[in-house]
């Protein structure tokens, strides 16, 4: 892969803080071109770079009044296992992620639900009625905060 220059840093630091950001602004911003910057915009995405674009929705506002973490543990374990479960869930309206882990539990889902006896009937129907979940432990979420801040992983700072 191409090692990013500095204006690419900039480009990806700006809109991993603001996706919604036009080009024209972020342009400005960065000191370049609005062109130079949707050619170096379209060429992140082309090149995996930037894999997507997503917005962050007020679960509240649509209902989503509880937000929970289930660790889950598979028997048997397999890739086929592994990745039917992420396909079939994934279908699901009250997955925000998914997380495929090493260590004690295979899976960390994270969820959202109207009140209790939505994640009580969700976590049955959903997971623990698969023959392939061992374990399930749910905790309730009580803020979920991301950051705006992209990582560096720059080796010479």
């Amino acid at each position: 892969m191409k090692k990013l220059d500095d204006i690419d840093l900039r480009i990806l630091t700006l809109l991993y803080n603001d996706a919604d950001i036009n080009n024209k602004d972020l342009a400005a911003k960065i000191g370049i071109a609005p062109s130079t910057c949707l050619e170096r915009v379209k060429r992140l995405k082309l090149s995996g770079i930037i894999k997507g674009s997503f917005i962050e929705v007020n679960l509240k506002s649509i209902g989503g009044n509880i937000e929970a973490i289930a660790a889950i543990r598979l028997q048997p374990y397999s890739e086929y296992i592994v990745n039917k479960l992420r396909d079939d869930l994934l279908k699901l309206p009250e997955i925000i992620s998914l997380y495929h882990m090493g260590g004690n539990y295979d899976y960390y889902i994270h969820m959202s639900v109207r009140d209790s006896e939505h994640l009580r009937q969700f976590v049955f129907q959903a997971i623990t009625s698969r023959d392939e979940v061992q374990t399930v432990e749910t905790s309730l979420v009580f803020e979920h905060s991301r950051s705006t801040v992209l990582p560096n992983f720059d080796e010479d700072e």
